[in-house]
């Protein structure tokens, strides 16, 4: 009967693709608020919002501080993708819908009793503690308004909220306030706090010097404006922080579209209308320090959001003595639109630049593929001579004042092993350069690293230190503020000293010295591990178990708190009378509970293993008379 069932439903489905594009667009007002539909909803993260490494790709409803709130489904469909996990979306749901589209419930507390019986049988007969189960299409069938779960803060929730989503057919988050949804309310436009201009080449200047600088933003009638007019060389980028928000709702959230105008004529513009999964880490290339939106063409960014879209969209530059007029406009998903007005003038090169006060000793900067060395004046001369490999490069300063004098090298044309600045020779960390897009092995007497194809967002120009001690060393690969697409893998001949191997691995260490669990495997006198971050790298021993503390142990439920302080939980399993149960566990609360899967006591004796990343392992037992 479920075939046949299953049978008219694919018809039905079909019927409805026949005339609608199976990369399905915006449907005006057929999806329902999942939340509260038809009462007031308010939002704490919307679509487009700038959040630590990534879009956010959807909207965040709020429940007031407490779990439980209803959940609905938006419209008919069926459930695609079912899961319960410690992390990421939590608790959560996919449906698929006869237009094509797929929305997502994340962070729940529980599904209805239909699906939470569902799913934990399955994990029960998987006998895991976390599961991503996808049934058959059509198999569970859900109407338009059917409450499918109560609202949680399970997974990665900084407190309880619904994560909506709206997917197209080929799984591309969409903006779900396009679709209407008349319970939010928003009439109040982005707010600007800061523009920055960039310099996009080793020519460009901006109010004469090679850097990136910052402006503050006066109010004016109608929106803002940058005081001052801005002295331009060559091609400059710029950049926007900001924020938009809702009515009734004090959180900061983001804003689809920029348009940037010159001389009162659109000159490009930049809409992000979907967040490919595949490539989302990309919008760490997409901003800087994800801050700042960058509002100009970068040749490794994979994002397709400009229009329109060539190797000088926001390249902005003017011929010396040229000023023109610039207007940016921000606009959010229902159209608010704020104005910031700023002025450029196009300048020719000086050498002659006051560059502030000089720094205490020699500055030295990576800038993208460009080298900067600030100096000190000394009058022991200014050229700089840049060793090459077998070649010497003798070049003066880019420009200087009396105070100190900058340098300018384009890595792009060679990696100095050291430069002579006169007052002093300067030896660098750089190792080699790494195209973007190949694969590549990078290998000298202490290290080797191997990039594949997607490892990089952009060229890399490598730079590695050792330091530490003999029987405590430390591997710096570059610097956390650059970024990586996919994971590297790095093969460290590291002296673990008096460490016991089997305890010893690598972690990442912060300039406050606190320790992220790297992991890595040792061989033959070296440790291989994968990362997807910069930094400096370290190996600890952890020997100490995790910590296992009992709550409540009754016939009616088990529940402990579980602690590590070095290399962090891993795994757990908890058995009664012999028997497998199911432990359900909120990391930040360090709590796992116990979930039946039949509604018979509990009774016996009771074993709770507990294992950490190292490998070390904890028990607890007792037991339920």
């Amino acid at each position: 009967m479920r075939l046949n069932n299953s049978f008219l439903y694919f018809i039905l489905f079909f019927l409805v693709l026949s005339q609608i594009s199976f990369s399905q667009g915006v449907i005006k007002n057929h999806f329902r608020s999942p939340v509260k539909p038809g009462g007031r909803n308010y939002l704490s993260g919307n679509f487009s919002e700038l959040r630590p490494s990534h879009f956010h790709t959807g909207l965040d409803y709020k429940f007031g501080g407490v779990e439980g709130e209803p959940i609905y489904a938006a419209a008919d469909g069926w459930i695609h993708r079912i899961k319960i996990s410690t992390y990421g979306y939590g608790n959560v749901i996919y449906m698929k819908h006869p237009t094509g589209h797929i929305t997502l419930y994340g962070h729940l507390r529980n599904f209805n009793p239909k699906l939470q019986k569902y799913i934990i049988q399955k994990m029960y007969e998987a006998k895991v503690n976390d599961l991503e189960v996808y049934p058959e299409p059509g198999e569970i069938q859900i109407k338009k308004g059917e409450r499918i779960a109560d609202g949680g803060n399970s997974g990665s929730s900084g407190g309880p909220h619904l994560h909506f989503e709206i997917r197209d057919s080929l799984d591309r988050a969409m903006d779900p306030l396009l679709f209407g949804f008349p319970e939010i309310i928003d009439k109040t436009a982005p707010t600007p706090q800061k523009v920055a201009l960039v310099p996009l080449d080793i020519t460009s200047r901006i109010n004469g010097k090679y850097q990136r600088e910052e402006f503050s933003l006066s109010p004016i009638t109608g929106g803002y404006r940058i005081p001052s007019n801005i002295e331009i060389t060559g091609r400059v980028g710029l950049e926007f922080q900001g924020f938009d928000q809702l009515d009734g709702a004090s959180n900061r959230n983001g804003f689809p579209t920029f348009e940037i105008f010159e001389e009162d004529s659109l000159k490009y513009s930049l809409v992000v209308d979907k967040v490919d999964f595949n490539i989302s880490r990309q919008f760490l290339l997409h901003t800087h320090n994800n801050r700042f939106t960058k509002l100009y063409f970068q040749p490794n960014l994979k994002f397709d959001y400009f229009h329109p879209k060539n190797q000088q969209t926001g390249h902005l530059e003017l011929e010396p003595g040229v000023k023109k007029d610039y207007q940016l406009q921000l606009k959010d998903a229902y159209g608010n639109t704020r104005k910031i007005n700023f002025t450029l003038v196009g300048k020719d090169q000086d050498f002659v630049v006051n560059d502030g006060a000089a720094p205490s000793k020699t500055q030295i900067d990576y800038i993208g593929n460009i080298l900067k060395i600030k100096a000190p004046i000394t009058p022991m001369g200014g050229l700089a001579k840049y060793y090459v490999g077998t070649q010497t490069f003798e070049m003066l300063p880019a420009y200087q004042d009396a105070n100190s004098r900058t340098y300018l090298w384009d890595m792009r044309f060679g990696v100095p092993d050291q430069i002579d600045i006169c007052s002093e020779v300067i030896q660098t960390p750089l190792k080699a350069i790494i195209s973007a897009g190949e694969e590549k092995l990078y290998a000298e007497k202490g290290v080797q690293i191997h990039f594949d194809e997607n490892t990089l967002l952009d060229h890399l120009f490598l730079r590695i230190e050792e330091s530490g001690t003999v029987t405590s060393p430390r591997l710096t690969i570059n610097d956390p503020t650059e970024y990586l697409w996919n994971s590297m893998e790095v093969l460290w001949y590291a002296n673990p000293g008096n460490l016991d191997k089997s305890r010893a691995h690598v972690y990442q260490v912060n300039s406050r010295g606190s320790k992220s669990f790297v992991g890595g495997t040792w061989e033959d006198g070296a440790i291989r591990f994968k990362t997807r971050n910069f930094g400096t790298f370290m190996l600890a021993e952890d020997v100490k178990a995790p910590s296992i503390t009992p709550i409540r142990v009754n016939s009616s439920e088990i529940r402990f708190i579980i602690k590590d302080d070095l290399s962090g939980i891993q795994s757990f399993e908890a058995m009664i009378n012999g028997e497998w149960v199911l432990m359900r566990y909120e990391h930040k609360k360090a709590q796992i509970w116990s979930e039946k899967l039949e509604e018979k006591a509990f009774q016996g004796p009771v074993l709770l293993r507990v294992k950490d990343s190292a490998g070390n392992v904890a028990e607890w037992k007792g037991t339920i008379s």
